[in-house]
């Protein structure tokens, strides 16, 4: 169980999550959603509501985006709390239907030093496969901008930090979106993006970058004072629909090695996830290790893992992320290699800190 913050006596798990991402997780980037979420914390008719939905159904940010995609509104927890009255039927039917498929295009910034060493390391382009793809739009690595911003003291004035500015190759400015990223450690930026040869992604219900209401949800998907992330997402969207990704519908254990054996044999194979373990229980995690284990041993493949403590709160008690206190990653990513931690991330790929 992911921890909580500063709990009241006899307070439920469920209000203790929601009290945990209302103070830790949500405040840096979301004052609107820290206050709600510590509201619902505090309310206890609402907490038994929401124990009344399947484990995996009560995470915050699930019922925070249903009632953003009805149209809930930045307000005073008070107003929002008529709003869930309100809605409360249709609010349960979107979260029993659907699952937090935030498809975060900034993760790719996060993932690019590492893509690029395994590129510059085989000496070929790239096939990559995501597991819990979403719409996939994590798959574009090489048609996307980024800068990366080396962080600088505090006192240092951050206009003036180095940046490194990567473009895609041949592509016309303003067709793109730029993924800022600011640096610190020693991470290995590339000269210039890989290339990518073939790509696909696995979701137990893919979203379609063509659809609407699919748009609609990922839109609501994103927090609510965080306008950049949504023109970020609208711009990785018109890439994407530009040569939509393959993507199989499924079990990621069920359908891995099977989509594997697609990826053309003359490319580097890269199996990643950002935010999808917290998804499988302790008994899938372990299976999906063997999978890897076996891709890499019979096809060279390389794994990257993007994962943090507290996306969803384990039912059976289990750690995602082993690796590192979560004190230490304080509401980021653990990013691992092949199963050695590499770097610290920021959740949504704006920050890197190389370890």
């Amino acid at each position: 169980m992911c921890p909580a913050g500063p709990a009241a006596a006899g307070e439920s798990a469920t209000a203790q999550w929601y009290r945990h991402f209302g103070t830790v997780d949500a405040p840096a980037s979301s004052p609107c959603y820290a206050e709600w979420a510590v509201g619902m914390a505090d309310d206890a008719e609402l907490i038994r509501r929401i124990d009344l939905w399947p484990h995996n159904k009560r995470q915050p940010l699930l019922i925070l985006a249903a009632a953003r995609f009805l149209g809930a509104q930045i307000s005073p927890y008070r107003d929002f709390r008529r709003f869930l009255d309100d809605h409360w039927a249709k609010i349960s039917e979107i979260v029993l239907s659907r699952s937090t498929q935030t498809n975060e295009a900034g993760r790719c910034a996060t993932l690019l030093p590492s893509l690029a060493q395994i590129a510059a390391a085989e000496g070929r382009p790239l096939a990559l496969i995501e597991v819990g793809a979403s719409a996939g739009l994590a798959l574009y690595p090489d048609c996307y901008g980024y800068e990366f911003v080396a962080a600088l003291p505090a006192e240092g004035n951050a206009d003036g930090a180095p940046t490194t500015r990567l473009d895609p190759r041949g592509a016309r400015p303003g067709t793109f979106p730029v993924l800022r990223c600011v640096t610190s450690g020693p991470v290995p930026l590339p000269a210039a993006l890989p290339q990518v040869a073939w790509r696909a992604g696995i979701d137990l219900n893919p979203l379609d970058v063509r659809n609407p209401d699919d748009v609609a949800w990922l839109e609501a998907l994103v927090w609510p004072e965080q306008e950049f992330r949504r023109e970020r997402l609208r711009e990785a969207i018109a890439v994407a629909r530009e040569r939509p990704p393959l993507l199989v519908a499924g079990d990621l254990n069920e359908q891995l090695v099977e989509l594997a054996d697609q990826a053309p044999a003359d490319a580097a194979l890269v199996v990643f996830h950002s935010a999808v373990m917290p998804y499988l229980d302790a008994g899938g995690r372990a299976r999906f290790r063997r999978t890897m284990a076996d891709l890499a041993s019979e096809r060279g493949c390389h794994w990257l893992s993007n994962e943090g403590h507290t996306v969803l709160a384990q039912a059976d008690g289990s750690n995602v992320v082993p690796e590192m206190d979560n004190a230490r990653l304080r509401g980021r990513f653990l990013l691992l290699h092949d199963g050695e931690p590499v770097a610290i991330a920021g959740p949504h790929g704006q920050s890197l800190e190389w370890l």
